[in-house]
């Protein structure tokens, strides 16, 4: 029987402009379903895409520190998310959800 070689996939080395980076954030923004670290593993393959050093450096923050909150181990500040957008070129936007997701008006927003 013949073995099959495979190599580990990394997302960063296919992460190659900015649309690319900013479809993936997206992405990963819709398949989070709430859980913020997931969103800053999203970052952190970005991040590692564009170089962690001068992501780090454009953040304002030491290149240990925005390791260790784009692990997907930890949940970052929102001031750690928007600086690291901010040095990733990238915008957060929001968007008005309809249907059944929708929050009723003057209903708790806690699910």
């Amino acid at each position: 029987m013949t073995k099959t070689v495979t190599s580990p996939y990394d997302v960063a080395e296919h992460l190659r402009t900015p649309e690319e980076m900013a479809a993936y954030l997206e992405a990963s923004m819709e398949e989070a379903d709430g859980d913020a670290a997931f969103i800053a593993k999203a970052l952190g393959d970005i991040a590692r895409a564009r170089g962690m050093a001068q992501v780090a450096c454009d953040a304002g923050l030491s290149r240990e520190s925005l390791y260790k909150a784009l692990s997907g181990d930890r949940n970052p500040s929102l001031d750690t998310v928007l600086r690291v957008v901010g040095a990733l070129g990238l915008k957060l936007r929001a968007e008005a959800v309809s249907g059944p997701e929708a929050i009723e008006p003057g209903a708790s927003a806690r699910r």
